[in-house]
């Protein structure tokens, strides 16, 4: 029977994944261009001061990504494991720090970001039903908790399905901000640009700290968030040497500039008190240009926010799914259905994860936990990408990027996080500590190994339950691998039912 299960999961494993460029590139995308676009700006111009500099942080912030994503290429196909950040830093630091990398992800970066998209996305259906006022509290959280039940269960049924909405809503987003852009560029062209003069532009409300700056630089890099989440499905995309790499390069300048011209064309509308002021940027943008037809900003961005969410779901589970494969995380998350080879458990877990912060935290707060975290998260990566050429210097790797790339991302992180830790010591401070609680839960739940045989027994009971209860088990890499004979798979597997790896 074992074997029987295992031959089933072997034969879907082998379907067509990733396999084609077009499904790379908008995965990759579809996690960039989510909600940030749309509350980022407030954010950026609030803390930079003016329109001018405002704009320069965003032309700033896709470049440091595009540096980033390079190196991600590198790791990628030197790599060549599913689980992203997380994968890289294990391999090239040890269990613990990646641990501490899992651990801040699972338990706030993702959630915090999906909770920020889907907030974003019943925020913006809902705003035409309350047009004189913010949508109600409860209302927008049972509107995002259903969003997310729904695209959790599409996850759930198919990898397939879950790509096709992908591929259908990063064309949705692209068409979103098309239309701002096209919108705003009428208004340039009829003369309406007196605010994009350098001498408007650089009149600053405010002189703006440096502290200040890197703040709006960590608003901006929300809106670029996902840009290194084609990793977490390395495994997934079928050769990944030439279709990940390719990905990259083609969507970060994409979006920088798609991120660019939608800025320039809020500005070309609204003053910058305005932009301050409103609680739905592109609602009132549209409501100012489009009159009637206004009803389209908001249906277009909740569009955008839902093909942001499955993203997410889709790339976050796997995170957790890879953790468990190396032990990080219950086996329990490492199991996948035996015939639609979904991570079910790990999907439901970043659901559950999610709803819990939609309850507890507000969109902005939300935006400075989750930038500083990623922003530590990838100078900790790419730092590992030095230490691992000169740990192993004659090591094949099929991508190799200049060295000024990596030196140049780190110096701007190093300065970008030392400024926000010195002007909000406070959010940057608890960031921080919760990645650091990670460190008993790391030597209690992973090193220590003699644990009592009770606590074993349990951890082995839920596995064989969730096999039961949703018909998924724990597969390792091993058994995909074609060089490895059928007939040996029942010896390797023995275990597998019972939760032990």
């Amino acid at each position: 029977h074992q074997t029987y299960l295992l031959l089933l999961c072997y034969v879907y494993s082998m379907r067509p994944g990733y396999s084609q460029s077009h499904n790379t590139f908008s995965l990759s995308t579809g996690n960039i261009i989510g909600s940030g676009i749309f509350i980022s700006p407030k954010g950026v111009l609030e803390h930079s001061g003016s329109v001018g500099l405002a704009l320069i942080v965003w032309v700033l912030g896709g470049c440091i990504a595009a540096l980033g994503s390079l190196c991600y290429a590198e790791l990628g196909v030197t790599i060549p494991k599913s689980g992203g950040d997380y994968s890289y830093v294990t391999e090239i630091f040890g269990g613990l720090v990646g641990f501490l990398l899992l651990w801040s992800a699972v338990l706030i970066m993702y959630p915090t970001t999906l909770a920020v998209i889907a907030l974003t996305f019943s925020n913006y259906v809902l705003q035409p039903v309350f047009p004189d006022c913010v949508p109600p509290y409860m209302a927008t959280r049972l509107l995002s908790t259903v969003c997310l039940l729904f695209l959790t269960w599409v996850n759930c049924s198919s990898v397939r399905l879950a790509t096709r909405i992908q591929d259908v809503f990063t064309v949705g987003k692209l068409a979103a901000l098309g239309l701002i852009i096209v919108v705003g560029l009428v208004q340039i062209c009829k003369g309406n640009y007196e605010g994009l003069t350098p001498h408007v532009a650089f009149e600053f409300s405010r002189t703006p700290s440096v502290g200040q700056i890197a703040l709006a630089f960590l608003q901006a890099s929300f809106a670029f968030s996902g840009w290194n989440f084609l990793n977490y499905v390395t495994e997934e995309v079928v050769e990944p040497r030439r279709n990940l790499p390719r990905a990259i390069y083609i969507s970060i300048p994409l979006v920088t500039f798609v991120y660019t011209l939608t800025n320039i064309a809020y500005f070309s509308a609204m003053s910058p008190e305005e932009l301050l002021s409103s609680n739905a940027v592109a609602v009132t943008f549209g409501e100012k240009l489009l009159g009637m037809f206004s009803v389209i900003m908001p249906i277009s961005v909740a569009l955008s926010t839902f093909g942001g969410i499955n993203g997410y779901l889709f790339t976050s589970s796997r995170l957790c799914f890879s953790g468990a494969r190396e032990g990080h995380l219950p086996s329990l998350l490492a199991m996948i259905h035996f015939k639609n080879c979904t991570p079910i458990p790990a999907l439901l877990c970043c659901c559950t994860a999610t709803i819990v912060i939609l309850c507890i935290g507000e969109t902005h707060n939300l935006i400075n936990y989750v930038s500083f975290i990623n922003y530590l998260s990838y100078g900790v990566t790419i730092a590992g990408l030095l230490y691992y050429r000169w740990k192993k210097p004659k090591l094949y790797r099929p991508i190799k990027v200049n060295l000024l790339v990596p030196v140049t991302y780190l110096m701007f992180w190093a300065m970008l996080l030392g400024f926000s830790l010195y002007s909000e010591p406070v959010v940057c401070g608890v960031g921080l500590v919760i990645m650091l609680t990670g460190v008993p839960v790391y030597f209690l739940g992973v090193h220590w190994k003699s644990k009592p045989k009770c606590i074993y027994d349990f951890i082995g009971g839920c596995p064989l339950q969730s096999c039961k209860c949703m018909f998924v088990l724990i597969i390792t890499g091993s058994y995909f691998s074609p060089n490895v004979p059928i007939e040996e798979w029942p010896d390797k597997s023995s275990n597998i039912l019972s939760g032990k790896s």
